[in-house]
């Protein structure tokens, strides 16, 4: 076919689409192979005859976005439709404020997930947790009834103090929860802590890449800095990622001006190098980069690009391997193709993303279910490397591999005996949660009078045996049985997160992980290795 015919068709399928999004499809159409006009017209086809002749009325939008939809599918498991609700929200996520309840979320079929709750919102402090399902709004079931996303994205968000009512099934617990959420403004700080950990090191955990992730960065480090920090350690475990603009930037914090940070290439994308355009506050000091099976993405690629040129130490568990590249396309209604054109690579050429098998979503969503089966992460023994994808890294020319996600230097293995089981019945109920609520509302004043700061209340405070007794006459009404043999570390495991928790609503998240951090053993393998060397 002439490549004129092809080109005059291709701009009348894609004629409502932004001018900007069009002009590059179209560029790329005109550089590269041409597409197969046999299929196009397939398409253009079957909707027309969908349309017209279909014995019920047809919903032109529905119909597109499930061709859209059924399209990606078949593709990698990161290309996505959003539709133009989805897509403003997930904007505000990483760019600016905005009123609601505060959660991350995905459509499971029909039903709402919550990847996250964002930090300090709403929707964390009334005990919602990841993974679980909202079912209902105000007494109206939005799952099962086939509602579109945004309705459901109205029916939560609302103007700052307002209520909303929230039905929630979560795994593992058998009667449905309700959690009763005053709606906020949504904080969007992306740095969920930073404090000293002894006189000399700093701690900073960044929750995910966004916009502002870079000067939060900066400021916390000029903080530490003059509290005498002269080392780092950076914690991105559980950090799912973000704006790969602002992995670039919070790298220039630890890398020379100059160095690679990351590089992009695909199919139809020439390789494409990010650099670190500034000077760092952090080009001295010892690094530490904690990381888990959750780390990805943007995380990632700054994990990788201070291993690669050994810059610091990365310490925990082999990380997530999302290295695709998502290409943003605007649809004229305000929603958004997000298609893969690349991989990420590291400094050393090292391939962040994992293998996946196209169309195989399923599949690829287990891959942290099967590490765990196959004690991947709790045994350094059993991860595999792929001794085909061998790189070195680019100062001390270490050994490093590729083949999915960033393999740690020092491996920690997942505590699975951390916690009773008794105890994680208990969280799973949301007990401690609301118990917390309620103590943190009636005595927090009481609670500021007495101790003066931070450090009086983690050196004095004891948590009371009625608040215990609270929770596990809480935890009898939901019939969980504590065991005689493990009643003794139940209750240990239960003081030491209450105290954690009452921090957490009475100071803020900086005080909440210095506790967690007592028990933490990726924070305890960062200062072991931090003395040794």
């Amino acid at each position: 076919m002439h490549r004129t015919l092809l080109t005059v068709l291709l701009t009348a399928l894609l004629g409502l689409i932004p001018a900007t999004a069009q002009a590059q499809l179209l560029r790329q159409h005109q550089q590269h192979e041409e597409p197969d006009i046999n299929m196009l017209r397939k398409l253009q086809m079957a909707q027309l005859a969908i349309t017209e002749l279909y014995v019920d009325t047809i919903d032109q939008n529905k119909l597109a976005e499930a061709a859209i939809e059924g399209m990606l599918k078949t593709l990698d498991p990161h290309s996505a439709y959003a539709n133009a609700e989805s897509t403003r929200s997930s904007q505000e996520a990483l760019d600016g404020n905005f009123e609601g309840i505060g959660i991350q979320f995905n459509m499971l079929e029909d039903t709402l997930v919550v990847i996250q709750p964002t930090t300090k919102g709403p929707s964390e402090r009334a005990g919602i947790i990841a993974g679980d399902r909202i079912v209902s709004v105000n007494g109206q079931p939005i799952a099962g009834v086939n509602m579109p996303r945004d309705t459901i994205m109205r029916r939560l968000r609302g103007p700052k103090g307002t209520k909303v009512r929230l039905g929630v099934v979560r795994r593992n617990v058998k009667e449905m929860l309700t959690f009763n959420i005053t709606r906020d403004k949504i904080p969007t700080n992306t740095l969920d802590a930073d404090y000293m950990l002894d006189a000399t090191t700093g701690y900073i955990l960044l929750d995910r890449f966004g916009a502002t992730t870079g000067d939060e960065l900066r400021a916390a480090i000029k903080r530490l800095k003059a509290r005498g920090m002269r080392d780092l350690v950076l914690d991105l475990s559980i950090n799912g990622g973000g704006y790969l603009g602002a992995s670039v930037d919070v790298a220039g914090e630890f890398l020379p001006k100059g160095s690679l940070v990351v590089y992009t290439k695909g199919r139809r994308a020439d390789r494409n190098d990010f650099r670190v355009n500034h000077d760092g506050m952090m080009l001295d000091g010892r690094i530490v980069v904690l990381v888990d099976e959750y780390t990805a993405s943007a995380a990632e690629i700054v994990s990788g690009a201070i291993q690669d040129y050994d810059r610091g130490t990365v310490i925990g568990r082999r990380t997530f391997g999302k290295g695709l590249v998502q290409r943003p396309i605007d649809l004229p209604d305000g929603s958004m193709i997000r298609l893969t054109v690349a991989h990420f690579y590291t400094p050393s050429g090292r391939c962040i993303q994992k293998p996946y098998t196209r169309g195989k979503g399923e599949e690829y969503s287990e891959d942290l279910n099967d590490r765990y089966r196959r004690g991947e992460l709790m045994h350094l023994d059993s991860i595999h490397l792929d001794s085909t994808k061998v790189y070195q890294t680019l100062i001390d020319h270490r050994t490093v591999y590729g083949g999915g996600g960033i393999m740690p230097d020092i491996f920690v293995p997942l505590d699975t005996m951390a916690y009773a089981p008794a105890y994680r019945a208990i969280s799973r109920n949301n007990i401690l949660v609301s118990i917390v609520l309620r103590y943190a509302d009636s005595n927090r004043d009481s609670l500021k009078r007495r101790y003066k700061t931070f450090a009086d209340y983690r050196a004095k405070y004891s948590v009371p045996q009625a608040l215990i007794d609270e929770v596990l006459a809480e935890a009898e009404k939901k019939k969980i049985t504590i065991k005689d043999d493990e009643r003794e570390k139940t209750i240990d495991n239960l003081r030491f997160m209450l105290k954690a928790l009452i921090a957490n609503n009475v100071w803020d998240r900086s005080e909440y992980m210095q506790l967690i951090n007592e028990r933490s053993e990726l924070v305890r393998a960062a200062m072991d290795h931090l003395k040794k060397q």
